[in-house]
């Protein structure tokens, strides 16, 4: 199942480089293994060689920890454009909230495929490091001199495990954007209820057309469904849509439309509301409406096998359409820290870990 994960975006082009991509499990278990991505590549990928190590300070290793990984037994992987690769499993256990560095050295050149960390707060996390050339083997940090807060290519990691994992499908309030300790509520849900969680946020991100990354009704059958383990998606997404003019029985639609074909693979679906935005630079009347139009549906339109009702726990009771100021980073459409602790708060862990549909 998986144990951690990234949605793909496009993120430009590089050329014979390796990247140290820094992690942390959400449950443990054994037998783990590495998902590589090659979502928006025009041509072939050919990665030399991954390793996976334990970080030590900045890009170093702890001694003796980083291990190469294998591809059907062979040291290197080439992925096809759209393909993505599962390694072979490592021997032994890795554990809860574990952090792991994964190595991936890019033979040639090639489209970078990742996705941007969107906070920095954990104090002495970066998401990875780059240096020329093939240092996936090295423990020491020397070669690694750029710092860069995107991860690339890493699509997932993958553990044995009783455990189903729970997928958030999403956009930037997803990815943590206005926490400013660097945890979003995603983050929050795995370190509480101690689940797998594989954050499939992209920031930007909408449900009806692609932004930086996929649409997500089309990243829900192309990369959560695709990944192990998969049992729980919740789904929350659209204020980019309605920020960008989308009418509200359009979004309704899509909603629809995921929650069959995350039903058809025997998964269940979360659905949140969306979130108070008065105030933020695209939020309109429109818009406005068609966000209550949509959480009506959300509430009571039956699609969904849960509720996780963010508009009620982050609004202004005296002025519904906001949030509540001291769940507001600032810019009036990502919460703050506090309200990504009240989203998280938000979820009913039975529903969570409820099985069938």
């Amino acid at each position: 199942m998986t144990t951690w994960a990234a949605a793909a975006e496009r993120l430009g082009s590089l050329h014979e480089v390796t990247v140290r991509n820094v992690v942390r499990t959400t449950i443990g278990g054994t037998g783990l293994r590495v998902r590589l991505t090659n979502a928006f590549g025009a041509e072939p990928l050919t990665f030399g060689h991954v390793h996976v190590g334990v970080p030590g300070s900045g890009a170093s290793l702890e001694p003796h920890s980083n291990r190469p990984l294998t591809f059907d037994g062979a040291p290197e992987a080439r992925l096809p454009p759209g393909a993505t690769a599962l390694s072979d499993p490592l021997p032994g256990r890795v554990l809860p909230r574990q952090r792991l560095a994964v190595s991936v050295h890019l033979s040639g050149p090639g489209t970078l495929t990742g996705r941007n960390r969107a906070t920095t707060g954990d104090p002495g996390f970066a998401p990875a490091y780059r240096s020329p050339g093939d240092h996936a083997a090295d423990e020491s940090g020397a070669a690694f001199t750029e710092e860069v807060a995107i991860w690339h290519w890493l699509d997932a990691l993958v553990v044995t495990a009783p455990e189903r994992a729970v997928a958030v499908l999403g956009d930037s309030i997803a990815t943590g954007v206005g926490s400013e300790t660097g945890h979003g509520w995603p983050d929050l849900l795995a370190g509480t209820l101690a689940l797998a969680v594989a954050n499939e946020g992209v920031s930007g991100g909408r449900v009806l057309t692609a932004g930086t990354g996929r649409s997500a009704e089309e990243r829900l059958t192309t990369e959560v469904l695709t990944k192990p383990g998969i049992g729980t998606v919740i789904l929350l997404a659209g204020l980019n849509d309605l920020g960008h003019g989308a009418r509200a029985d359009d979004l309704v639609a899509a909603y629809r439309r995921i929650a069959t074909k995350a039903h058809t693979a025997g998964v269940r679906v979360i659905g949140g509301t969306l979130t108070p935005y008065a105030g933020a630079e695209y939020h309109t009347p429109a818009g406005e409406r068609a966000r209550q139009t949509v959480n009506a549906f959300v509430r009571d339109g039956g699609a969904f096998d849960g509720l996780a009702d963010f508009d009620t726990a982050l609004r202004d009771p005296g002025d519904p359409a906001r949030l509540l100021p001291r769940y507001d980073c600032g810019d009036h459409l990502h919460p703050s820290a506090a309200g990504h602790q009240a989203m998280a708060a938000a979820i009913d862990p039975a529903r969570l870990t409820a099985r069938g549909t």
